[in-house]
Formats: C-alpha cells, structure tokens, sequence
C-alpha cells in the first residue's frame, strides 16, 4: 500500500500513481489502440488511453504526442492531415508493417516482465510471512 494518501483513488488503493508516469508504457498501448481502431487522431487515442493504460497514472495529452511524434520518427506509425465537414483539419495516425512488429516486441517484452513481477510478488510475501528474526538472519 502506498504511503500517501492518493488524491485520484483514495487511502486504500494500491495505485501506482505515486511512481510518476512511466511514459515507455504508454508506447505499446498506443500501437495496440492503432491496431485495433485501423487509424485515429491524437484525440480519439486520448480518450481510450486511459482505459487501456498499463499503470493507474494520469497519462497526460503532451505523453500521448510526444510518444506519436517518436513512434513516427522511427518508422511505426504514419500520419496525414484529415479535413472534416465543418472542423478544424486534424492529424490522423496508422500503425505501419514497422508498427507492427513493434508491438509484437513489446508483447514480448511485457511478457517477460510480467512474469518477473510475478515472480518478484510471490517472493516477496514470501519474505514478508517470515518471522522478522529469519529475514535479519537471511540478509
């Protein structure tokens, strides 16, 4: 349980809101948004993001474009201007062959930490249901 009082989810939520944004997970819920949706603007990803989010943390909008701006640098994502009847132009994104497999890697990837988590949990309530004497005696 965290020590602070969490403002967004109250006393007893173990939120990790208090460990910052991890803004390297917002990369691979934004590929997997683009696969599903086919193409979206920044907006609509804003809006689902938080629903699909990897942490209990605030994912600010500047995150979200930033992580676009660098997903389409590297070749994952391509983006056109979209004009609308009656709306400002806005910029629309689509996961490329690149992109793709780019996910695949972070499903790897969080595969393997999630099993570490995993196993780091299990540990450490293991450690934690031991007399304080055994655990002084085992460090």
């Amino acid at each position: 349980m965290p020590r602070k009082i969490c403002a967004r989810h109250g006393k007893n939520y173990p939120c990790s809101c208090g460990m910052g944004n991890l803004y390297r997970f917002i990369e691979p819920v934004v590929l997997h948004l683009l696969q599903i949706k086919g193409r979206s603007c920044g907006y609509n990803l804003c809006s689902d993001l938080q629903t699909h989010a990897l942490t209990d943390a605030e994912i600010d909008k500047a995150a979200l474009y930033r992580t676009l701006r660098q997903l389409e640098a590297n070749g994952n994502v391509k983006s056109a201007w979209e004009t609308g009847d009656g709306g400002p132009a806005r910029r629309v994104y689509r996961l490329t062959r690149k992109g793709e497999e780019h996910l695949e890697e972070w499903a790897v990837v969080l595969e393997h930490l999630a099993k570490s988590m995993d196993r780091f949990v299990r540990d450490a309530r293991r450690s934690l249901k031991k007399p304080a004497s055994a655990r002084a005696c085992a460090a």
